[in-house]
């Protein structure tokens, strides 16, 4: 099971292969964006212990599904518009992180999330209050090791053939056919 830490690599990851050449390490605010997008759906546990007192009675429900990351994205898109404080993030920017995170969890965990919420709704089973999350979240990132590593690796391995010309970059072409040019012809439009 992923925790924060190994939600937060595979959302790194994701954001950079959507964004091609650009990197976003230097820029705090889109490190923190993509550090709270891609734990997103973990707010389900948080609302359990505040309420129920266990952080396993709403987990993997509709937080977990492609509904919540849909909505999740077109919010937190609009918050990241409007607020001049804060880098702007397209729909798909704050949409990628969050399913992440869903597709994450259906993977590496063997418990059933909620993908189609309503159609389906799969609850955790069991009690986890406030003292074993904590442990879990104190302790406990020893696990996301592996995930760290495999998506260092394949940020990596896509950056190098990014350089060498292998992959090409969405972003270059979307800047040139900005610019009112066609890429093809190299003529305006």
């Amino acid at each position: 099971m992923p925790l924060p830490i190994g939600h937060a690599a595979i959302g790194f990851a994701t954001h950079s292969f959507c964004n091609g050449n650009e990197s976003s390490c230097g820029r705090w605010k889109v490190l923190l964006g993509i550090l709270i997008l891609s734990n997103l759906p973990d707010v389900d546990v948080v609302l359990g212990i505040v309420f129920i007192g266990n952080g396993n009675v709403f987990h993997r429900g509709p937080t977990h599904s492609l509904i919540f990351a849909l909505i999740g994205g077109f919010l937190a898109s609009e918050v990241w518009r409007l607020w001049s404080q804060l880098p702007k993030f397209s729909f798909r920017i704050c949409f990628l992180p969050i399913l992440s995170h869903i597709l994450a969890d259906s993977v590496f965990t063997s418990f059933p999330i909620s993908f189609f919420w309503p159609i389906t709704v799969n609850w955790n089973a069991g009690y986890s209050g406030l003292g074993d999350v904590l442990n879990l979240l104190i302790f406990g990132h020893y696990r996301d090791g592996k995930i760290i590593i495999g998506c260092a690796s394949l940020v990596l391995l896509h950056r190098i053939l990014m350089a060498l010309g292998i992959l090409r970059s969405d972003q270059k072409l979307k800047s040139v056919s900005s610019l009112g040019t066609d890429p093809i012809k190299g003529n305006l439009q």
